[in-house]
């Protein structure tokens, strides 16, 4: 999966725009997207050992160790990690990594669980779904995957977690499928019974179907949401699903 990255042209596209295109196309787009080679998980650890060797523990050090979480490094594993490479790399370069890791790693056991979440699946669990959150009880998690003609996202639900009861409009074709991908959770459309989702379920939504979906009570759950193309396509946000229906679901 290709990583996709626009540091460099944010911060230096109009000063030095060769040196944008090759960190955000080729350091990021190719490089690090050459999973065949070493995984993303793997890369962050080389990455973040490579950058504390060096004594480079500033902002750039911190991405990437927001990076490595993402990728599924936990915090006992940083912690080993970091503690190993201490005796190679020099013993004041790991404090001042330590202080940084600490800072990342803040979460205790929400973070293993989510760590483990991410490495039952290949795709990474992405930023919190801010732009939709309104929408969301609890907390939820959004990586783009694709775009063009059909829009793949990556889309994960804490424990707990659902999306409002919505329905998707169109006026020709339209709908969205959902791949479950990792985790256990639940679709329901209304007036149904809720439909338990594990990895390997697929589900098609028609338009014009009210239904919501999203994690068990006791379960991180991820779906790949893929937009199927329509004229006019939009979604109609609804009512969230009460404590009392969702209570239900075991």
């Amino acid at each position: 999966m290709a990583v996709k990255q626009t540091a460099g042209r944010d911060a230096l596209g109009q000063f030095a725009p060769k040196f944008a295109q090759l960190n955000d196309d080729v350091l990021f787009g190719e490089v690090w997207s050459r999973e065949e080679a070493l995984s993303l998980r793997d890369r962050s650890l080389v990455t973040v050992v490579s950058l504390m060797a060096q004594g480079l523990v500033d902002s750039s050090f911190q991405y990437h160790l927001t990076t490595a979480k993402q990728n599924g490094i936990t915090r006992q594993e940083i912690a080993e990690i970091l503690t190993h490479a201490a005796f190679y790399a020099g013993w004041p370069k790991a404090w001042a990594a330590f202080r940084m890791a600490t800072a990342v790693w803040t979460e205790d056991g929400e973070s293993d669980e989510k760590a483990r979440h991410q490495q039952s699946m290949v795709f990474p669990i992405g930023a919190p779904n801010d732009g939709f959150a309104q929408y969301f009880v609890g907390q939820s998690y959004l990586q783009p995957l694709a775009a063009g003609p059909v829009g793949v996202y990556n889309v994960t639900f804490e424990p707990g977690c659902r999306n409002n009861w919505h329905i998707h409009q169109a006026q020709q074709g339209g709908g969205q499928m959902l791949l479950c991908v990792a985790g256990r959770g639940y679709y329901q459309e209304w007036g149904q019974p809720a439909r338990e989702l594990h990895p390997g379920d697929v589900v098609n939504i028609p338009t014009g179907v009210k239904h919501w979906h999203g994690a068990a009570p006791d379960s991180w759950f991820s779906h790949l949401a893929l937009e199927v193309p329509g004229v006019n396509c939009s979604n109609e946000w609804l009512e969230p699903v009460s404590d009392e229906e969702y209570g239900k679901l075991k």
